[in-house]
C-alpha cells in the first residue's frame, strides 16, 4: 500500500517559502508534512510568519511563543497538541534547560493537561547556534493526526 503525504507550506511575509520565491542560501521547508497518520512538524522558533521577525529574546517568551506555532500547526493537520508522542528541542545554551522545561509545562498545563501526566518522548540538544542568532531555541515534534482513545 502507497503512503500519502500531505504537505503545510511555511509563509513569512506572506510568501511560500520555496524556490524561486526565496534568495539561494535562505532556508525553504513546510511547517508540517503529514505522511499516512502520522504529523511531522517542522522546527518551531519565536520567528513571526507576518514579518520574520524574532518575538522576543528571553527563553521564556521564545519557548512559549515557539509552542503556540507547533499547537496551531499541529492543529492546521487536523492533529492536535495532546496527540504529541515525540519532541526534540535545541537550545542555544543548556543552561537554559530548566527556564525551557518550565515553560513546557506551564504550556501543556494550560493546553494539553494530559501531556502532563503522559509526556511525549523527548530529545534535548545544546546545538550552540540555530538559524539566526536571536533564536534561543528551537522545537520540533511528532504526533498522529487521529487516534484512539482509551
Amino acid at each position: 500500500m502507497a503512503s500519502e503525504i500531505k504537505k503545510y507550506p511555511c509563509y513569512v511575509k506572506g510568501v511560500e517559502q520555496k524556490y524561486p520565491n526565496v534568495a539561494p542560501g535562505t532556508p525553504i521547508y513546510a511547517n508540517a508534512v503529514v505522511v499516512d497518520n502520522i504529523a511531522y512538524v517542522s522546527g518551531m522558533t519565536a520567528q513571526r510568519f507576518d514579518d520574520g521577525s524574532c518575538t522576543t529574546n528571553t527563553m521564556e517568551d521564545q519557548m512559549w511563543v515557539a509552542l503556540t506555532k507547533m499547537k496551531e500547526v499541529l492543529e492546521s493537520t487536523g492533529s492536535c497538541l495532546e496527540n504529541v508522542f515525540k519532541t526534540f528541542i535545541m537550545l542555544k545554551d543548556i543552561k537554559d534547560y530548566p527556564v525551557m522545561r518550565a515553560t513546557e509545562l506551564k504550556f501543556y498545563q494550560q493546553y494539553a493537561p494530559e501531556l502532563v501526566d503522559c509526556p511525549p518522548a523527548s530529545t534535548i540538544l545544546q546545538a550552540g547556534c540555530l538559524a539566526r542568532p536571536e533564536f534561543l531555541v528551537e522545537i520540533e515534534c511528532m504526533a498522529v493526526v487521529e487516534r484512539k482513545r482509551d
